[in-house]
């Protein structure tokens, strides 16, 4: 193939970790075809990409635009993993405040595509504008953006939702019986209050709505319904790219090989890892009860206990953990603080399940390998992506009231237990094992992969 065939891609995602990468991850995978790609973020997002992978390929440019200043938005916040949720509308304020330079630059390079994320509903009319076709990159499960409803119902022309409990049930246009809904508990997380003048429903409305491509995160043989769902209420291409499977993340090798010596004396598949994420926060209560769970257990534990958004200290510090638990399950557990190495974690033999809150990739991340899930979704989509694991049956939700979300200690020692270790638990354990042939083949999901490149390169083929 000539160089005159090969493409020009902006990348615009919105400013949170679990979408940059898998942007740069597919920009990196465009970049190996040839294609040249102009990232566009903010420059603290852009020097953590820098430093989480040093194997950027020279047709991948970085472009740094500041946040315009927010009044309620923490200085140096550029991305959700700096503040905590209650100020997620004023980062989408801020994020809105980059139309006009982003417009500039399309303006300035008028690239063959331009992949964007669900936060920029203003985007695809710059596009139009400027008559460059746009392609919408759903970092979701085709079930989450099926839940948000056909166009009437995301854009707001026809009333629904009405009240909380009105999104614990299986939405009227789902023509089959499912179980993925909200629980009570989470709807005040998935439903922020609205201060950026914008919803996010209208957002993925528009996003999905203006694009001529929709690019799903999945496969169709995981969720065929769904996929045939979207493309119905769109009416356009809805393509499957695979779970694009994470290259092996960079990590100080020091600090690695303290960790795998750590992992390398527990039995194998006899170790829980707990990660819940960059944004997630639990209570107090909800800190005290899952490590006095994991202690109940009796089982060996990895946990990792990040420093929370807003806070200027770290999940040991502000004696988040009960008293003496370190030291109590010091010769079979261990409390890491800060980044961890997850894809090095997760591919250690010792692992055998993960206690996670169900962040679309860290389930990508666990399924590739075959690990066993534990469920505690926080917020956003996770308890959507938990209600679709269960429904696979390839993961156990920990029990909460459906309320408040609460839980309790007997609760996370059982549900542990049975996933790991006990018998009732085995179904999960093959199951997850045999979601490693649909998740973790690289070559499958290439294939997905080269289907959507096909349709950007085809597409400009035919503009010409």
């Amino acid at each position: 193939m000539d160089n005159s065939s090969k493409l020009h891609v902006t990348m615009l995602p919105w400013l949170a970790m679990g979408h940059l990468i898998p942007f740069l991850e597919l920009s990196k995978y465009l970049a190996r075809e040839g294609h040249r790609i102009s990232f566009i973020s903010t420059p603290r997002n852009i020097r953590r990409l820098s430093n989480f992978s040093s194997n950027l390929s020279p047709l991948i440019t970085l472009i740094e635009l500041p946040l315009p200043h927010v009044h309620g938005l923490p200085e140096n916040a550029e991305s959700s993993m700096d503040i905590p949720a209650n100020k997620s509308q004023y980062l989408k304020i801020a994020f809105d405040g980059l139309e006009g330079p982003i417009a500039a630059i399309l303006e300035g390079s008028t690239p063959d595509w331009i992949i964007y994320d669900y936060a920029s509903h203003w985007l695809p009319s710059i596009a139009a504008r400027l008559g460059v076709p746009c392609a919408f990159y759903g970092l979701f499960t085709a079930a989450m953006l099926a839940f948000l409803g056909p166009p009437s119902v995301s854009l707001g022309g026809e009333a629904t939702w009405s009240t909380a409990e009105d999104l614990t049930v299986s939405p009227s246009w789902v023509p089959f019986p499912s179980n993925i809904v909200f629980r009570l508990h989470e709807v005040k997380h998935s439903l922020p209050e609205n201060i950026s003048g914008v919803s996010d429903s209208y957002r993925f409305g528009i996003a999905l709505r203006d694009c001529e491509i929709v690019a799903v995160r999945s496969r169709v043989e995981f969720e065929p319904e769904w996929f045939d769902l979207l493309t119905q209420f769109w009416q356009k291409p809805v393509i499957p790219i695979g779970f694009l499977p994470p290259v092996e993340d960079e990590v100080n090798s020091t600090e690695w090989v303290e960790l795998r010596a750590w992992l390398d004396k527990r039995r194998t598949e006899s170790v829980v890892y707990v990660a819940l994420g960059t944004e997630a926060r639990l209570s107090q209560e909800q800190v005290n009860e899952l490590a006095l769970g994991l202690e109940l257990s009796g089982l060996p534990f990895f946990w990792v206990l990040r420093e929370l958004p807003g806070s200027t200290k770290d999940g040991r510090n502000m004696g988040m953990l009960p008293d003496g638990f370190e030291d109590r399950t010091r010769n079979r557990g261990l409390v890491y603080k800060g980044w961890a190495p997850q894809f090095r974690i997760l591919g250690h033999s010792a692992i055998g399940g993960i206690l996670t809150h169900c962040g679309w990739n860290s389930v990508i991340e666990a399924l590739r390998l075959g690990r066993a899930l534990i469920l505690l979704p926080v917020m956003n989509d996770q308890g959507l992506n938990a209600r679709l694991l269960e429904e696979k049956k390839i993961g156990l939700e920990i029990p909460r009231d459906e309320r408040d979300g609460s839980f309790t200690r007997d609760s996370v020692a059982d549900s542990v237990r049975l996933v790991m270790v006990e018998k009732e638990g085995e179904s999960l354990r093959s199951k997850a094992k045999e979601a490693r042939e649909m998740f973790g083949n690289r070559d499958e999901n290439e294939r997905c992969l080269d289907g959507f490149v096909r349709f950007l390169e085809e597409h400009k083929r035919k503009r010409g």
